[in-house]
């Protein structure tokens, strides 16, 4: 077996741990790019080589002081920094300054990640009950079709809300039906949902609207607007209402996870169902409860994705959004904050991919994929390390 250098062991001090290395290396990695574009702008590549090359020896000594996940990423991180960082050096300050623009790329941040958020908070709650919610894409669908139906039909965007996360509920209850009573295989029973969700907008898509697409005027969710803010004004000045209900749900959320009986109730459940039974809990019932509010939340990011963000509905527009979600609750560790920072770094990639054909305009379409590779190496780096709870997947046994 392979000793851990300790820093006792090479003569470092007894704060300077593998794992502090490794985020200073990250630090430095996320420096080292940070400094060659606005508004600090070097158009030196030296700065930027130097930062990186102490960023990948701080994760180097990470690596060879035991931790190798933190070491890995600071690596990473340095030679994302220099290969960003010189790219940045060689382009055009016109184009850099037209493209990095904080203020507004994390305004933009903020709005793509918000039907992340919601469907990510959502899948927490089904699968801290034990039930695996790979259908938070078919709910998010449903969600934005019934959304801006809802809003058509009833000329409000509250309407809207309001029919759309119906219509999740719904389609949650059958995946419940399915994966709690039936003991259906609950991967099979999600991806069928998913092809439901897919039938049933794509048919009332083209039954109700044809080829003339939604109606122009849908009513929509409206912005908040905050003036006067010192600094970040640009990033909160405006901001659409579901926006500000996504930031508020993370610590909601959180707390009622983990700071109530019935937060404590859904993970025993998740954990180890014959002994919530044993002490007097319905799983059944849980999980039910568990799943519903799972398909209301990810259908309310649907919503804001069709009459608050976009303002009209195509089919299959979520794109894939709720395997990200999910793909953002497992790299946050099943936990609210974990999952709020994973849906920043889609929403940041799909904020920059957006201002990235400004360098290359024959590069827009490969650039719509900086988010999902992004999402995927942040995912894989921790696949194998976050551990889901105990029970998930597995159907109640019948007593």
């Amino acid at each position: 077996m392979n000793a851990v250098a300790t820093p006792e062991a090479v003569g470092a001090p007894g704060w300077l741990t593998a794992a502090r290395v490794g985020w200073a290396g990250v630090a430095l990695g996320v420096l080292a790019f940070f400094i060659a574009v606005p508004p600090l702008a070097v158009r030196s590549p030296v700065p930027v080589a130097v930062l990186a090359a102490l960023a990948v020896t701080c994760g180097a000594l990470a690596v060879r002081g035991g931790d190798r996940r933190v070491g890995w990423g600071a690596i990473a991180a340095g030679l994302g920094g220099l290969a960003g960082g010189i790219a940045a050096t060689q382009s055009g300050e016109t184009n850099l300054k037209a493209v990095v623009v904080w203020s507004a790329l994390l305004a933009a941040t903020l709005r793509y990640a918000t039907p992340l958020l919601f469907g990510a908070l959502g899948g927490l709650f089904s699968e801290r009950s034990g039930v695996i919610n790979i259908a938070l894409e078919g709910m998010m669908l449903m969600g934005a079709y019934f959304g801006a139906w809802g809003a058509d039909v009833t000329g409000s965007w509250v309407g809207g809300i309001v029919i759309g996360v119906a219509s999740g509920v719904v389609l949650a209850l059958i995946h419940a039906v399915f994966a709690v009573s039936f003991r259906a295989d609950q991967i099979v029973s999600g991806t069928a949902l998913n092809f439901l969700a897919i039938g049933i907008t794509g048919y009332a898509y083209v039954d109700t609207y044809g080829n003339q697409g939604t109606p122009d005027n849908l009513p929509a969710i409206p912005d908040v607007h905050l003036s006067g803010l010192p600094l970040v004004g640009g990033v909160f000045g405006q901001l659409n209402l579901m926006v500000w209900i996504a930031l508020l749900l993370v610590p909601a959320v959180w707390a009622i996870v983990f700071r109530t009986s019935w937060g404590l109730r859904l993970r025993s459940v998740g954990e180890n169902p014959r002994a919530a039974e044993t002490a007097g809990l319905s799983p059944v019932k849980i999980r039910y409860r568990a799943v519903m509010v799972s398909g209301g939340l990810a259908a309310a990011g649907g919503a804001y994705l069709s009459i608050g963000f976009v303002h009209s509905f195509s089919q299959q527009m979520t794109a894939g959004r709720g395997f990200i979600a999910l793909a953002a609750l497992i790299f946050g560790r099943w936990r609210p904050v974990g999952a709020f920072a994973a849906t920043l770094l889609f929403g940041f990639g799909s904020a920059l991919a957006q201002r990235l054909p400004t360098f290359s305009p024959s590069g827009a379409v490969l650039f719509q994929a900086l988010p999902y590779v992004l999402t995927l190496i942040a995912v894989a780096g921790l696949i194998g390390r976050s551990i889901p709870p105990a029970a998930i997947g597995r159907p109640l046994e019948r007593s």
